[in-house]
């Protein structure tokens, strides 16, 4: 029950079922993973995870056991390990984030930098940019809430609004 297109896609699959993978060494490392799609060059490519969602050059590449993950653009969530129910879309798009859950970034770079922040939603190119442990923002705008990186709980709309707000909280 998988399908497999490319030159070292499902490569080590063992038990894993239901799985769909299209571009050179997409899902590569998938042993039991599960109802995971990967199109695109290195698309979960160290995937074990279930029910995971790849489209595009190295998106969800370093995703191990994370679950129920949705990227779409080149090197969206690429970074990405353990962290579950995050959506990206658009280049770049919560690159940095490992461990981290429930977050939207939509928009070329938006949340780029989150490591571990949780539950943060950027919309617009370049939104919450630097954010890398902030929880509980939301972000609408272009290059809003850009510089905040520890900051929480802000809920910014509009072009550069809280452009330099970096630590702060409740806004």
């Amino acid at each position: 029950h998988n399908t497999a297109y490319g030159v070292q896609s499902l490569l080590s699959n063992t038990t894993g079922s239901y799985n769909t993978a299209v571009g050179s060494g997409a899902l590569y490392v998938n042993t039991t993973g599960t109802k995971n799609v990967a199109i695109g060059t290195q698309a979960l490519n160290q995937n074990t995870g279930n029910s995971n969602t790849a489209s595009g050059f190295y998106s969800l590449n370093a995703n191990t056991t994370g679950t129920e993950n949705t990227a779409s653009g080149r090197d969206t969530l690429c970074a990405n390990t353990t962290g579950c129910n995050n959506v990206a879309i658009g280049m770049q798009a919560l690159c940095a984030n490992t461990t981290a859950n429930c977050n939207v970034a939509v928009g070329t770079s938006a949340l780029r930098k989150n490591t571990t922040g949780d539950k943060n939603t950027a919309i617009g190119s370049y939104a919450s940019f630097c954010n890398t442990t902030g929880d509980k923002n939301i972000a609408v705008g272009y290059l809003s809430l850009y510089t905040n990186s520890t900051g929480y709980r802000n809920t910014v709309s509009g072009y550069k609004v809280s452009y330099q707000n970096t630590t702060g909280h409740h806004n």
